[in-house]
Order: structure tokens, then C-alpha cells, then sequence
């Protein structure tokens, strides 16, 4: 059975960083599902670009999904960590040890909702003291059991990819990083 992510999409979210995840993802020929929280599909980035989700936070279908991104962003890390259904959605699949992956602010919703208890994460630098329960490294990317962090917009193509290795082990990433034609992965 094909792995499947969704990857929660918030008005004022980063752009590189929600949409590289999902370009990443369907480049590994795995399945994303980009997921609205704004009662819309439509949703607005934080420099104003903006694009249609796969489909709405209260129609998504949770049990299908083998993990869930978080991308950071302002003020989508706030409208995030305001959210009942991500905030339940990345408890769940902490518990469940599904995939819960979280760059730049957004770790600190993972923090504030116990998911890093005794994890080590990073994240935006600024954003350190936020990361509840975790211990902070200086580091791209950073991956501890079924959770993954990374710092930021710099690092979201090491992110995106470190999602594809641990969602889907046996993913040709050699084939997806030569179509990148970036020599620092």
C-alpha cells in the first residue's frame, strides 16, 4: 500500500517551505495531500502568494495519512498552533508514531503540544525557547524517532527530502536530488 502525507496549510505560511515539501514529495512519486485550515481552498502565503489546497481541515481524511507536515511561516506558525484539528491531528499521529514533521517557527506548535517531550529538535533561531520538553540542536534538519524539525526556508529541499527517506525508505532519492541539480544534499 502506497504511503500517504498531508501537510497542513495555513494563511501566512511560507511558501518555499509548504509547497517545496510537496514538490519534493510527488517528485519521490509519493502521495501528498496539501490541507486548508482557512475554511477555503484557497490559501494566501506570508509574501502574498496565493495558491488552491488539495482539500479542507474538516474534510480531510486522517486515517489514510502515514504522516503530517507543518510548515512555518508568519503568521501561519500562529494561525497553525490556533487550530483545534491540527493541534488533535499532531497529538494523534505523535501517539500513533506516524510521521510529524514541523520547519522554521513551526516546531514551536510541536513544542507547545508535548510532541517533542524528550525529542531532540531544532528550528528558526529565535524560536529555541519555544521548543518545549526538547533538546535544541544547531542543525539542517533533525530527526529523532517519528519526528522531524528543520530551521527554515534555507533547509526546506534537506527537509522535504528527509520526509521522503523516512515515509518511504526504499524512495529513489538519488533520482529526485540529480533532477535538482543541487551538489550540497
Amino acid at each position: 500500500m502506497s504511503k500517504k502525507i498531508g501537510i497542513f496549510m495555513a494563511d501566512g505560511c511560507e511558501e518555499i517551505e509548504g509547497l517545496t515539501v510537496v514538490d519534493i514529495v510527488r517528485r519521490a512519486k509519493l502521495e501528498i495531500e496539501t490541507i486548508s485550515i482557512t475554511g477555503k481552498q484557497e490559501v494566501t502565503g506570508s509574501h502574498g502568494i496565493t495558491f488552491l489546497a488539495d482539500t479542507l481541515a474538516e474534510k480531510a481524511d486522517y486515517d489514510e495519512l502515514d504522516g503530517i507536515v507543518l510548515p512555518g511561516g508568519m503568521p501561519g506558525t500562529l494561525n497553525l498552533g490556533a487550530n483545534d484539528t491540527v493541534k488533535n491531528v499532531i497529538k494523534s499521529f505523535a501517539a500513533e508514531g506516524k510521521l510529524v514533521a514541523a520547519i522554521c517557527a513551526a516546531p514551536s506548535v510541536l513544542g507547545e503540544n508535548g510532541v517533542l517531550q524528550g525529542k531532540k529538535a531544532t528550528c528558526h533561531p529565535g524560536f529555541e525557547e519555544k521548543l518545549t520538553g526538547a533538546e535544541w540542536q544547531e542543525k539542517n534538519v533533525v530527526v529523532d524517532q517519528n519526528v522531524i524539525t528543520s530551521r527554515g526556508m534555507g533547509t526546506a529541499i534537506e527537509f522535504a527530502l528527509e520526509i521522503v527517506r523516512q515515509i518511504e525508505p526504499d524512495a529513489d532519492i538519488e533520482h529526485v536530488k540529480k533532477g535538482l541539480v543541487f551538489e550540497g544534499l
